[in-house]
């Protein structure tokens, strides 16, 4: 009986160690595919190996590396799950709240990004990447609720359930676009451990006349292989294409930069640049339209960040390529800068997780200042999304083509075609009567810019005008005139206007067949200097005779019944004369201004508009020196001498100068 019960001890122990030895061979085997860069064969392994790991930190660990995989698979929505698990375990290393709040963010949950990004700034406050995550959780809702004029559709016709991206135009017609794709094809069968999809090839699309594309299929010639191909750059006259093939060459696997050149309607057997040894990434090519400057992404040593844009340039097509160089920290970040594209203006545009952004990659565009500095910026909602945003291309020099993004469906990159539509500028509006606010049929509304347009038209029977297809950055005035009615000015500007817009342009213009009243005009008691609030008054003035240069004015000034008259009149007369000098200072003939002081000869006929702010003064009432005292309160009685108080003027010829 012992001798049985130690062979059963025996034989439990041989299976424990088993066990063990079984668990810690799947552990190093996920974890040898983790640090080999094979991210979707690391995440079967792992999840399957997790299960049975009983131990606390290699859990933990175990799950880090989960997230970190589909952090760099760009799967934000399983490494949001995933680093949340490690964070709830306080995992010891600040950057699983990092990688955290970039998922978040991707996600567009920016207030929990944020909070994980304040929780990574206070434990490594020297890392950049806290602080910009910061920033850019609180302006990518400003920049979402603020779109920019782009239209952004997803082109279905080049899209598959793979990844499709990184498109080029191969024609001058723009009717024949490549693009990188990972769908199913004849040339090779074989998924990548890496992203677990088939490897890429570079794929094409025709139009038709009638507007329709083609069902794409790989490019024919010699650029696709068994291996993996994309990103295509064409040079200026579409007879050279460079991308990007990852294979092994001489033993060595690794991603370089090949040229293909064409040849009676064939690509040439493609040319390997020898930019940098085999050990060295160098992907994504953007060839200027001269083929003589190469833009590319390196991982190089004197990279700035994980990935960087270097270039590399030649004095002609025919010369070897220069040594490369890095555009420098105003370009590249602590993060990824990938997806070089050149426009024909000579912009550079790429993508970046690390200057500040949506989400995962935005889409930059950069230009030299007067000092030779990079100037970059965000190219904004909906261009930019929280999701990836990369590989640009233009319709030569139109703010139209189209880009790559994972939007919509995870994980999966899709072709979207933008483009910015025509900015159509109009204005309109009604000309109505300032007092009445009734509409003034057959009033004449004159347009000019400051770019020398002038145009007029009678606003017919509605009082109605519009004025359409107004030029951008330009000053215009709007002035509406009438027999009998001051002529009144609006301005409107286009300057900085990036969409299309209306304006609502409508003008009040008031009648001079009765004196009319210069509001908010001020003097110390007995005084007649003008104070400075009623100067800033008067510049309105200023405008209506500078509108109306035809008109010659009477300046009245009254003042109330209290006094003697022969001081009122001499008050009056002063005051007038300070508004005259004012006039005269502002640039206005002294011939077409009169001063004249009424002391308290003409009291102040009560119109509607008193009537409704005072109701104690009935319409149509004079403010006579015994009507005011019949007034109930000393405060109604105040308030009427203030309204007698007043300057005026009035319209004497409207024949100036002619």
């Amino acid at each position: 009986m012992k001798i049985h019960t130690l062979s059963v001890c025996f034989i439990l122990l041989l299976l424990s160690a088993s066990v063990v030895n079984g668990q810690s061979r799947r552990i190093e085997r996920a974890n040898q595919a983790y640090e080999d860069g094979e991210y979707h064969k690391a995440i079967e392994l792992m999840r399957d190996a997790y299960t049975s790991i009983s131990d606390f930190d290699t859990r933990s660990e175990m799950i880090f590396r989960i997230a970190m995989s589909y952090h760099k698979l760009r799967n934000p929505r399983q490494a949001e799950m995933w680093f949340s698990h490690a964070v709830n375990r306080n995992y010891p290393d600040p950057l699983v709240h990092l990688y955290y709040a970039q998922a978040l963010k991707m996600n567009e949950k920016y207030d929990e990004a944020l909070e994980q990004f304040k929780k990574y700034n206070d434990l490594v406050p020297d890392d950049p990447r806290g602080e910009n995550g910061i920033e850019s959780s609180r302006l990518a809702k400003e920049w979402i609720e603020n779109p920019t004029p782009y239209v952004v559709e997803e082109m279905k016709f080049f899209n598959s359930r793979y990844s499709d991206y990184s498109p080029a135009f191969a024609r001058d017609d723009y009717r024949v676009v490549y693009f990188t794709s990972t769908r199913e094809n004849d040339i090779s069968d074989r998924k990548h451990d890496v992203t677990g999809e088939y490897f890429a090839n570079i794929f094409e699309s025709r139009r038709d006349r009638q507007g329709r594309w083609s069902t794409p299929s790989p490019v024919e010639g010699n650029i696709n292989s068994e291996f993996e191909e994309g990103t295509p750059s064409f040079n200026g006259d579409l007879t050279a294409m460079y991308f990007t093939s990852c294979r092994v060459t001489r033993g060595v696997a690794g991603c370089h930069i090949y040229v293909s050149n064409l040849r009676r309607d064939r690509w040439d057997r493609p040319q390997r640049l020898d930019i940098l040894d085999d050990t060295v990434l160098v992907a994504h090519p953007a060839v200027s339209p001269d083929e003589l400057t190469l833009y590319f992404v390196s991982d190089m040593p004197g990279s700035y960040g994980e990935k960087d844009i270097w270039k590399v340039t030649r004095r002609s097509v025919g010369d070897s390529w220069g040594s490369p160089q890095n555009l420098g920290p105003e370009i590249n970040t602590t993060g990824n800068e990938v997806f070089p594209f050149v426009h024909p203006d000579g912009t550079l545009y790429f993508s970046s997780d690390g200057h500040t952004g949506l989400g995962g990659l935005d889409i930059f565009k950069a230009n030299r200042d007067e000092d030779g500095e990079w100037e970059v910026k965000n190219m904004g909602y909906p261009v930019n999304s929280p999701a990836d945003d990369f590989g640009i291309v233009f319709e030569n020099e139109t703010e139209r083509g189209y880009f790559s993004s994972n939007r919509g469906r995870a994980n999966t990159d899709n072709i979207y075609s933008f483009h910015l539509p025509p900015v159509v500028i109009n204005a309109g509006g009604v000309v109505t009567d300032i007092d009445s606010g009734e509409p003034l049929p057959e009033s004449v509304v004159t347009m000019v810019g400051s770019d020398g347009t002038i145009m007029e038209m009678n606003t017919g029977e509605n009082a109605r005008f519009r004025f359409t297809m107004l030029r951008p950055d330009v000053e215009y005035i709007f002035l509406a005139s009438m027999d009998g009615y001051l002529t009144e000015r609006v301005a409107v500007s286009t300057k900085g206007l990036e969409r299309s817009r209306d304006f609502e342009v409508n003008i009040e213009i008031q009648s001079y067949e009765k004196p009319i009243e210069l509001p908010n005009i001020f003097y110390d008691f007995a005084m007649w200097d003008l104070r400075p609030e009623s100067r800033e008054a008067l510049d309105g003035l200023v405008q209506t005779l500078k509108n109306n240069p035809n008109i010659v004015i009477e300046l009245a000034a009254h003042t109330d019944s209290r006094g003697g008259r022969e001081f009122n009149l001499e008050l009056s007369q002063k005051r007038a004369q300070s508004v005259v000098n004012y006039l005269i200072e502002n640039g206005i003939e002294p011939d077409r201004l009169v001063a004249r002081g009424y002391g308290d000869a003409r009291p102040k006929v009560v119109d509607r508009q008193i009537s409704e702010e005072y109701p104690f003064l009935p319409e149509g009432q004079t403010l006579t020196e015994e009507f005011i005292n019949s007034l109930e309160t000393e405060e109604q009685r105040e308030a009427a001498h203030q309204i007698n108080r007043r300057t005026e003027f009035s319209v004497l010829r409207d024949d100036y100068g002619q």
